[in-house]
């Protein structure tokens, strides 16, 4: 990723939205100030004249890196990320060569609030003729293909590939080589084969892997293609069998919206469009509403009550693999817009119609500091990105000398009065050749540059190492932390016959045997152990009786705060991860014993229905007709809240709860029990596998 490339993330709470909101006729600087100082201070001006490389923390003699928490910085100086101290810099280009030393088991950790990430060897480029003349009135094309131009720094030379000067390959592989790993590989399905639908599929696989999950075909889907299964999903496909389910959840337009998507209207900012946000931030504010924050808040609600559940599951998929954070300066104005008009236009569409879409969006030119980019001041945030998270992977085979390239063909993309725009005198012209793509760059006219960079990104998305990490990505959503390589082989070709359409690829994923045979393979990440639990007990969007609010925001906009803001405390929510990688989506990047507690906490709480905000069953009525033993009863409510039984084992540690024996007669209360026996099952390694 860009080194060290954090948005600032600015404390939160109901008060409304007050991030930068610079009006400038200027697009360069429209609205805001991404990656500004913790003081939040603009980046500074570039120098007079000179080609310059430039990061998050902006110019040589600007902003230099400062550690953590934004302590000030020593006279004459400046802090390295690795928390030793530089002396200050000459004059010119800054000496930007910031790798850490490598750390084996997992990624690099990325340095919170601007830290610098930008490309060294730049004397070079101001010492082309070809390039000189970019600067001057007339445009000249130059040629960026020399090795003289991006050559690089001694550690991270132009030729050389970005997975060579780390120890890992991508951000869930990293995780992987920790002894946990090791033992989740071991026990994983390593092989099979494709067959004619799912439901032939799951038919013919036998699950042989070690899970305490029941091997039924039909709770496996339930439980990886949604955010968990509910009586109704289960009956849903149970009735309408594997096949057609599944192509009913592929086409999600054709399925009604809920109650609770209907109640979606009660959040005000959810269909204004940037211009409007902008216009009515006052009256917003006044009304307690951040509109980043709603827009966490829907998706949320969306998971929970949604019918579209593959396409909600698909579109949390995109969330980290796509990743821009809520909470980044300008998420209030443009967030909302990239969920509506990128991430869930194409989440079951086209993969490089959704980059290319992505790649003009404002959310992420600001969030990337594409804006901050021009040919006389080149940012590589977004270049470097677009390679390494949003195509072909940190090992794709590109080069350094390909991020700076890209970065000089991207430049002259930005934003003004809320929308897209290029600029033609902010673009580099020049040849350029970029992982196979290669182009003269040379035209003057705005719209003839502007499609060479479409083309590129659209280029990179249909690239076979791209092929390859979205598909090793989906598998490990979908099937297991170390996806059998028959199966991301068969997804990267289903993939490339298909030009990047996702929906060809899910049905070659539902119908191999690999993902029939992964049964228990997948652990839920916090969030999604929530969602499954507020699934589970069948939460209702509508208010308790007799609940009374705020009056400034509805019952229901009050409640999906509030599961924001635990989602928040557990360390996961929609759009969270203040990086631009993501979320990892392995079991050993979440292994935190405090978090599972606050976890099971939680679940107590909406078993005793403590979030007025919605409604509950109450937890004696789960079971319909409850047994009137308590071993029958520990049966029929796992059977409820876990769609099987536990085992004799887990049986007895549930009763043990509440002190009785299997044989004990109890009530539909389970003698005052029943709250502590329902938690007891939610916390049950079945309630955490999915």
């Amino acid at each position: 990723m860009a080194d060290l490339n954090v948005p600032p993330r600015r404390p939160r709470d109901d008060r409304g939205w007050d991030g930068f909101q610079h009006s400038h006729p200027d697009g360069y600087r429209d609205n805001v100030m991404p990656y500004a100082g913790p003081g939040g201070h603009a980046t500074p001006a570039p120098p007079a004249s000179g080609p310059q490389w430039v990061g998050p923390n902006g110019f040589a003699g600007g902003g230099y890196p400062q550690p953590a928490g934004g302590y000030p910085q020593p006279a004459g100086g400046y802090f390295q990320p690795s928390g030793g101290y530089a002396p200050p810099p000459r004059p010119g280009l800054p000496n930007l060569d910031d790798d850490e030393e490598p750390r084996r088991g997992r990624r690099r950790a990325l340095v919170a609030l601007g830290g610098a990430a930008v490309v060294a060897g730049g004397a070079a480029l101001g010492l082309s003729p070809q390039v000189r003349g970019l600067f001057s009135d007339d445009p000249v094309a130059g040629d960026a293909t020399g090795t003289v131009v991006t050559d690089g720094t001694s550690a991270r030379p132009g030729g050389q590939q970005p997975s060579t000067v780390r120890t890992y390959t991508e951000q869930n592989e990293s995780y992987m080589g920790s002894r946990a790993g090791a033992a989740l590989k071991r026990n994983a399905p390593s092989g099979g084969r494709i067959f004619a639908s799912p439901a032939a599929a799951a038919a013919a696989t036998q699950v042989t892997v070690k899970t305490v999950l029941a091997k039924d075909p039909i709770r496996h889907l339930a439980s990886r293609a949604t955010f968990g299964p509910t009586p109704k999903v289960l009956a849903d496909i149970k009735r309408l069998g594997i096949d057609d389910w599944l192509r009913q959840q592929l086409e999600p337009e054709k399925i009604a919206p809920t109650k609770a998507e209907l109640k979606l209207a009660e959040l005000p900012s959810l269909k204004l469009t940037p211009t409007q946000l902008r216009d009515q931030r006052d009256q917003l504010n006044e009304r307690g509403v951040d509109p980043a924050r709603e827009t966490v808040d829907a998706t949320i609600a969306r998971q929970i009550w949604s019918d579209r559940q593959v396409f909600e599951v698909m579109v949390d998929f995109w969330n980290d693999f796509l990743h821009v954070a809520a909470d980044f300066d300008g998420g209030e104005i443009y967030r909302n817009s990239f969920d509506r008009d990128v991430i869930r236009k194409h989440a079951l569409g086209s993969y490089p119609e959704m980059l290319v879409a992505a790649n003009k969006h404002p959310a992420l030119l600001i969030y990337l500091n594409q804006t901050e980019s021009r040919k006389d001041a080149v940012n590589e945030n977004l270049a470097r990105e677009n390679l390494e998270l949003y195509s072909v992977g940190v090992d794709g085979g590109y080069t350094e000398k390909d991020v700076r390239q890209a970065a000089l063909l991207q430049t002259g993309r930005g934003v003004a009065d809320g929308k897209y725009v290029f600029h033609a005198d902010r673009h580099y012209l020049g040849k350029v050749k970029i992982l196979g793509f290669s182009h003269a760059n040379n035209s003057a006219d705005p719209k003839a540059a502007d499609k060479v960079i479409d083309d590129y990104i659209r280029y990179i998305a249909l690239h076979a190492s791209t092929a390859g990490y979205v598909a090793r990505n989906l598998a490990t959503r979908f099937v297991s932390d170390t996806p059998p390589k028959s199966l991301v082989d068969r997804l990267a070709k289903a993939y490339t016959t298909n030009r990047g359409q996702i929906r060809p690829v899910l049905a070659t994923l539902f119908s191999s045997s690999e993902f029939w045979a992964a049964v228990g393979q997948k652990v839920r990440r916090p969030m999604e152990y929530l969602i499954a639990t507020y699934r589970s007990l069948g939460v209702g969007p509508e208010a308790s009786v007799g609940f009374d609010g705020d009056k400034r925001r509805t019952p229901f906009a009050q409640g999906l705060r509030q599961i924001q803001d635990k989602l928040r405390e557990l360390g996961q929510f929609p759009m969270g991860k203040p990086t631009p990688d993501g979320y990892a989506d392995v079991y050993v990047a979440w292994t935190s014993a405090g978090t599972m507690v606050d976890g099971w906490n939680e679940a107590g709480d909406l078993v005793g229905g403590w979030r007025k905000q919605f409604t509950y069953v109450k937890p004696e009525k789960l079971v319909a007709k409850p047994p009137a033993t308590a071993g029958a009863y520990v049966d029929a409510l796992a059977q409820r809240l876990v769609h099987q039984k536990l085992s004799a084992r887990e049986k007895a540690l549930v009763l043990g709860v509440a002190g009785v024996s299997a044989g004990t007669r109890v009530d539909a209360t389970f003698n005052g029990a029943i709250a502590a026996v329902a938690r007891t099952i939610l916390a049950s390694p079945q309630h955490h596998l999915r």
